[in-house]
This record gives C-alpha cells, structure tokens and sequence, in this order.
C-alpha cells in the first residue's frame, strides 16, 4: 500500500483474508428487513481498504444485482451517510465529487477547491481530472474556469496540469534567483507581479521551494507566507498561503484544517469528513502526530469530544488510535520540529516596534497640551491617549520634568487623580520606564497573599542581560529589597533556582558552539530518559537559564536528532506546573519571542472575558520592541489580526489607547 521504499503512515490497512463475497452478503444482512445494523456497516467498511472496498462493491452487485453505495445512501441518513458513501468511492472520484458540489448551483467552495487542488501529488491530480470526465463527462478545466476568476482561476488551473516538477529536481543557483524573482515581485515592487508567484510556487518542486523559502527567510527578514498576506489578497491569497503550507508540510496543513473544523463553536462536517477519507490511506499517522504536537491534544480525542453517535465511531476508527496514550513523535511531526528550529536559526528578523519617537517633539508642548485636559471640570481623554501613545517612553521621560519645572504638578499623581480603570493603569504604565514598569509588574506579582507566577514566568524568562540588570537596579531603588531576595521569599524549590538564575542576568551572549551543542543535547536526552527527578530539572535549569539564544537554538535542534523529540515534548511529559511553564516559557521565546507573545495576548482576549493585566502589560511592554513583529505572529497563526481582536473585545478609551500603540490594521 505504500510506495516502494517508503513506509506506509496511513491508519487504515488491507483486511487480512479478506473475502468480496462475504462482506458484501454481510452488509446485505445489515441492510435487509425494517431498520439497519448501523454498527456492522461502520465496523465492517472502516476495516477495508479503499481497493477492497470497491472490489465489495462489485461482489454486492455480482450478488444481488444492486448498488451497493445506492442502497447504503438509502438506509443512511445525515453526516454518517455521508462519511460512508465517501470512503465507498475511489480516491480520484471522491475528489471529482467534492470538486463538483464545489462548484455547482450558486456561489462556489472555493476553500473545498484550495484543498483539494493545493494538496495533491501530480499523479492525483491526473486521476481526478480523469475521474471527474468519466462521471460528469465534463472538463474539469473547462468547469473551473468558468466558475473562478483573475489570478485565483489562473492558479488553479496550472495546479490542474499536475506538471509539478519532482523532488528530485533542486538547481542550487535556480534557488537563490527564484528567491530574489519572489521578492522582487512582491516586497520590492510598486504593486505586486502575480504571475511571477504563480509560475514558481505552481511550477517547481517540493524540495526546490523548501530551499527558495529558506532562502528568501535569509534575504527579506520575514517568511514567505508573511509577505503572502502582504501582497496578495482574497481567495488568491488563501490557496497561495495553502500551497506554501503543503510544500513545507502536507501534514501539518491537514492538521491544521482539522482543528479549525472542529474548534469554537459549530464543526465544518464537509472538511472534517473530506480530510479524514482522503488522507486515511496516505498520511493520517503523521496528520495525527503533528496535531498533537502543535494543538496539545490529540485528534482522537478532539474528535470524540466534538461529534456524536455512529458518525463518531467511524471518524475514530479512521483516525486509528489516541496518540494522548501513545505519546511517541512520529518521523513527520519530528521533521516538522527540527524545520521549525531550523527556520529560527537562520532568521535575520529585525525587530520592529510600533511606537516610534515623534518629529519635532516639543516637551513644553505637550505638557501644556496634557495640563490642558485636566484642567477644571471632566478631563479630555482623548487627549491625553493622543499625546502619550504616540511618543517614546524616552520622550514621556522628558514630558515628565517639562511638567513638573512648567507647572510645578507631578504629572502621574495628576494623571491618577484624572483617570480610573483599566484606562489609568495603561496611561500610568506608559509613564514609568521599562525597567520601572518590569520591576512594578514583579513587585505586585510577589506582594501580598498568593503570587502571580505566570507573570514572574513570563517577564524573567523573555528579558535579555541589560534588561535584567536594569529591573534589579529599579527594583532596589523603588521597594529597597533586592529582586532576587523576594523571589527567593515567594517561590520554592525548582522554581526558585529558576527565577533566581535568571535574575541574575548572566546569560551567554556569544554565537553557538556546535560541539558544546550537541554535548548540551546529549545531557537533556539522557535526562530526558532518567528517571532522577532533581538531575532532570538541575540539568535543564543549568542549560536553558545560562546558554545564548543562537546556541540553544542548536542545542534543540540537537536533542530532535538525538530523540525524535522536540524539546517542548520532553518538558511537557517529564515535569510540571510552574517548573514546566518556566521552561516551556524559555524554549518558546528561545525559538521565536514575537510569536511567544502573540499566544499570551491571544489567550488574554480569547473566550469569555478579557485579562486585561496580561494584555496592558504586553502591549506597554512590547510596544517599543517588537510589537509590530508580535502583530504578524499573531494573524499567521490566528488567522486575525491583533488590531482586530482588540477592536473586538475591549471598549471605550481604554481600547483607544490600546489600538493606537497596536499602530495598524494587518
């Protein structure tokens, strides 16, 4: 069932001593009489292979003179009638099938036509322009094109010629001008040259564009996907974004597309069915193992918490086993993983942020603009948001003493006087500077009953030296205690040691050492299978708490070669709560920071309810770093873009304030 020379990661197999004629008299006794035995029809078809299934059929009407798949079509109903009748038909006609409910009636599936389309090999898409001629005795082409327009409809149909160069052909010198052709057709150019994205991504070979994207990483400073979203738009973008994810990973897409079926509220049947039929017999041991490795579940279980009754239990049987149980990587999701360190790695990204120092800044100016919406009765917010989101922190500094020498008023205790809620402690916070509002963050995380360890978490693993330093210097100065004594007070164990050799702000800041690198690795991979708890956290602390960001990288990179493990697995499966969460917290901002903390606003915006503490102190914190590289993390992994989640959940000025650092719409 698998090509020659590669193993089989499918989860439906070939039936041992199958017999046609006897599965065929079994699904007749299933269906004859009033009723259905809709447990031995499920049982019995998610047991087959595609091919045997279509040899059942020709036994059933050898037998019975009848179609099989019309009379399952009959005694079915609803989503379980559906996921039957697909798995009945060939590969290549379930295809044409799904192509021409896309495209029939009013209106079109364009996303049924992106998936299909930008994830089959050249061989599949031969036999599903085939297959889609003998069943409609239609041209395939001929149907899309006059169902889609501009340059979506012309992508398509260069997709349709499944003339995909093979993986085997990579031109070294082809890679970095196809890399330059793609930037100079988008970044670089007034406008965008779609047709230069659709004659290389539609064209050239799998292995070839893996090579074009890393190096286009290296020479434009962002993913190509980034610049995607940039220059394209509408349905075009959606299937150019969808092929580059089937280049990277076809897995990875699919698991994508699962999670999005059956997340929020509602599940997208049709996708949900579609994928876990057509993938099946190919690849749905690897869709499996990266959906765990990427969503923290596995498909197993978010299938049975999301669906119900005999539909379910067929959707299980095809997934094949609950990898929450087995917890072992599969070869793709590990391939995944070291691509992912791999891109982090070589990465040139220059970090932007979003608030930049205003031209012709008048200090006196503004203290008078802010002096004038306070004064008398009520206060002119809009105001004041105006003049204080859109200036540095160096320049709010210097509007600070222009006030005080101007009016002789200190102008955060009249801005707490003027101000309240949520509004007041964004507006104060943007007072103070970043080491002052870090070690303000800290104090209120370790005072009083109880600690915020996820704030101790997530500002002490994410800070380089010199911001450490200058938290303990601010620190001292503002509570007269040392930082490293109160976390050492508050904290315990493990996690203490942690915070406190963070604190320390001793961090290597030299380049990767490959020798070291793989030595590293191999002490968190013996670890890794030690059953020592306190040499496990000792040895990850010694590591993760000391070495640069660049030589972890390759340290990581190490440990995948070493176990088949990314390094999140092996922390998420050996230890727990804070102790956990620290270090997860350094391995994520280690391998991309912006994209760390997209997840952290995400999560405080999402569901019910906003934390408004975490989502103000990332966007005071970040504004003046990398708040812009944060916003495209955030809607290439969202699908959203932060602008318009804040729009969405928060109101009043407070959202105002919140939009004008955020500075754009994506």
């Amino acid at each position: 069932m698998a090509p020659k020379g590669k193993v089989y990661r499918g989860s439906v197999k070939d039936f041992p001593g199958f017999d046609a004629s006897q599965d065929a008299e079994a699904l007749y006794n299933a269906m004859k009489g009033f009723g259905s035995d809709k447990e031995a029809i499920l049982d019995l078809i998610t047991s087959r292979s595609n091919k045997q299934r279509v040899e059942i059929c020709q036994a059933y009407k050898s037998l019975y003179g009848k179609d099989l798949i019309a009379d399952l079509k009959y005694e079915l109903t609803g989503k379980f009638e559906r996921l039957i009748v697909s798995l009945m038909r060939p590969p290549a006609y379930s295809d044409a099938k799904e192509i021409k409910d896309a495209i029939a009636g009013i209106g079109t599936d364009e996303k049924c036509l992106i998936e299909i389309l930008a994830s089959r090999t050249n061989q599949e898409i031969h036999d599903l322009v085939a297959a889609y001629k003998d069943a409609y005795e239609r041209d395939l082409e001929a149907d899309i094109v006059g169902d889609t327009s501009g340059h979506f409809k012309k992508m398509l149909v260069v997709l349709l010629q499944g003339t995909r160069e093979e993986d085997d052909v990579v031109s070294e010198d082809l890679v970095e001008q196809d890399a330059k052709d793609l930037l100079e057709a988008g970044e670089l150019k007034w406008g965008t040259d779609e047709a230069q994205f659709i004659y290389i991504l539609g064209r050239r070979s799998k292995q070839h564009l893996r090579l074009v994207f890393d190096e286009y990483l290296k020479i434009s400073g962002k993913p190509i996907e980034r610049s995607i979203r940039g220059e394209l738009s509408g349905d075009f973008e959606k299937l150019m974004l969808a092929v580059v994810k089937c280049i990277r990973s076809t897995a990875e897409y699919f698991a994508e597309r699962l999670y999005k079926a059956m997340k929020g509220l509602g599940t997208r049947d049709n996708t949900l069915i579609r994928i876990m039929v057509s993938r099946s017999e190919i690849d749905m041991l690897d869709i499996r193992e990266v959906f765990r490795t990427k969503y923290e579940k596995s498909l197993y279980n978010m299938i049975k918490e999301d669906t119900s009754g005999e539909y379910k239990k067929a959707l299980l049987k095809l997934c094949g086993g609950d990898d929450d149980a087995a917890g072992e990587f599969f070869p793709e999701a590990a391939q995944v993983a070291y691509r992912m360190w791999e891109l982090s790695a070589v990465a040139k990204v220059e970090l932007r942020g979003t608030v930049q120092p205003a031209g012709s800044f008048n200090d006196d100016g503004d203290a008078q603009v802010l002096r004038k919406a306070m004064k008398g009765l009520g206060t002119d917010e809009g105001a004041i948001i105006d003049v204080l989101t859109q200036r540095s922190n160096a320049q709010r500094q210097q509007i600070l003493k222009a006030y005080k020498a101007h009016y002789g008023r200190d102008l955060m205790a009249d801005l707490k006087s003027e101000l309240s809620g949520s509004l007041a402690k964004l507006i104060l916070g943007l007072m103070l500077t970043p080491a002052q509002y870090d070690a303000k963050q800290l104090r209120k995380a370790v005072e009083g009953a109880g600690t915020d360890e996820s704030v101790l978490i997530e500002i002490m693993a994410t800070r380089n030296n010199q911001e450490i330093a200058a938290i303990n210097e601010a620190y001292q100065e503002a509570y007269h205690k040392r930082l490293e004594d109160d976390l050492s007070s508050d904290t315990s164990g493990h996690f203490k040691r942690i915070l406190v050799s963070l604190a320390l702000g001793n961090r290597d800041e030299g380049p990767e050492n490959l020798t070291q690198a793989h030595e590293d690795a191999k002490k968190l991979a013996d670890v890794a299978s030690n059953d020592s708890s306190d040499s496990l956290e000792t040895r990850f602390l010694s590591i993760l708490c000391t070495r640069s960001y660049p030589h972890l990288r390759r340290v990581f990179q190490e440990f995948i070669k070493m176990t088949n493990h990314d390094v999140e697995h092996a922390i998420r499966k050996r230890m727990s709560g804070d102790v956990r969460d620290a270090f997860l917290a350094i391995v994520r901002s280690v391998k991309n920071k912006p994209a760390f903390f997209a997840d952290k606003l995400y999560k405080s915006m999402k569901g019910a309810g906003t934390d408004e503490r975490t989502l103000t102190r990332i966007m005071i914190s970040r504004s003046e770093i990398d708040l812009f590289n944060i916003r495209g993390e955030f809607i290439d992994l969202f699908d959203k873009s932060l602008h318009h989640m804040i729009e969405k959940d928060t109101s009043g000025d407070y959202r105002k304030a919140l939009l004008a650092l955020c500075g754009g719409e994506d």
